[in-house]
């Protein structure tokens, strides 16, 4: 719930103060030792999080073009707009 919520460090005390009072909860030795680890590690944390959540693939160059056809079998069909997009993609951190 931390993570995802990418807590502040009034949202991670108001939370962590909650679990405290909850039946069941966790003690508030637990509760500093979380606010400790989560304070220095919240940055690795949530760009852990982002990189989880991208596509393997990016998209390393992109190409394209409009052609027009000038020659077709029925006359309806010639100077009709053709667009042609050629993607290249790649491994994210490659």
């Amino acid at each position: 719930s931390i993570a995802s919520a990418d807590m502040d460090l009034n949202q991670l005390e108001a939370f962590l103060t909650a679990q405290t009072k909850k039946q069941g909860g966790i003690t508030s030795d637990q509760a500093a030792a979380i606010a400790k680890f989560w304070k220095n590690h919240r940055v690795k944390i949530h760009d852990s999080l982002i990189n989880q959540s991208r596509w393997d693939n990016v998209l390393k160059n992109m190409n394209w073009r409009v052609d027009l056809k000038s020659q077709s079998r029925h006359i309806d069909q010639i100077n009709t707009p053709v667009a042609i997009v050629e993607m290249e993609l790649g491994k994210n951190g490659q």
